[in-house]
């Protein structure tokens, strides 16, 4: 069984009350989680620390989701790392930008905690990760 404490999630989210929502909720699964409340504070915590998943919503000021996606999909060091992204927009053209720049998944807001908690693990355990 995996470990879920060795599972660090960022999730990069300018609405506060989804960010501490999630962050609890996946904290009380036993995911180790961070928090950001916009791209440029994400970004800055990947280059610093670790993380083996991150959740990120699209529509944030300063930089959206998908130009964070393009950045870290341009880095040796967060290419790799796999990228939820959550949003309310459902055009094809938002959608298929998320697959081009390979989203583990895509979660239409608003997200649901039952729908959260099946998204993350779904990936985890796609993915191998903490195994």
């Amino acid at each position: 069984m995996q470990d879920r404490k060795k599972i660090r999630i960022l999730i990069i989210d300018d609405d506060h009350t989804f960010r501490e929502l999630a962050s609890m909720l996946l904290g009380e699964a036993g995911y180790a989680i961070e928090t950001a409340e916009d791209a440029i504070e994400g970004g800055k915590a990947l280059l610093t620390r670790n993380f083996d998943l991150v959740i990120s919503d699209i529509n944030m000021p300063y930089m959206n989701g998908l130009e964070l996606a393009s950045l870290l999909r341009t880095d040796e060091k967060t290419a790799s790392i796999p990228l939820i992204l959550a949003s309310s927009l459902m055009d094809p053209d938002t959608i298929s930008k998320a697959v081009a720049l390979r989203a583990a998944d895509y979660m239409i807001k608003p997200v649901t905690l039952e729908r959260l908690l099946d998204t993350v693990g779904g990936v985890v355990k796609r993915l191998g990760l903490g195994t």
